[in-house]
């Protein structure tokens, strides 16, 4: 039933090596919520794929964790991907890793789906803000 819900109900039958990798992730996802987790680490889980399938990744992942009531904890270095789908973004400070600051995303971004949530008022003003905290984060490092 979950392979069917993220759109692989055609492929039970396939080998890893014959799915694409975006059809890989989404096996993936199923392997995990098969378990019913509580909490879900999802580690740069878009990186190697073409832009066009991790925005469909994200929004098929940020729509199963909302409807699914499941917690994720998203490990990026893509600050848009980062901002889109999620409710806060958690900026970590190098050697020894702490939290350097915290950012709650507005409403109207964290409601979006997050292919719409680019689009949406004040996304670009958050990325900004963050984007100036980790280059000053990197030349208090440096």
């Amino acid at each position: 039933a979950l392979l069917a819900e993220m759109g692989l109900g055609d492929t039970e039958n396939l080998y890893p090596h014959q799915l694409s990798g975006g059809m890989r992730q989404r096996v993936a996802l199923v392997r995990t919520l098969a378990t019913d987790p509580e909490l879900l680490l999802l580690d740069e889980p878009f990186s190697a794929l073409d832009y066009q399938t991790k925005l469909q990744l994200e929004d098929l992942v940020w729509g199963t964790l909302k409807q699914r009531k499941k917690t994720g904890v998203l490990v990026t270095h893509d600050l848009s991907e980062a901002i889109a789908v999620s409710d806060r973004v958690i900026v970590l400070a190098p050697r020894p890793g702490r939290i350097r600051s915290m950012y709650e995303i507005p409403e109207m971004i964290r409601n979006a789906q997050p292919f719409y949530a680019r689009e949406a008022e004040g996304f670009n003003e958050l990325f900004h803000e963050i984007w100036r905290d980790l280059e000053t984060s990197e030349r208090e490092e440096g």
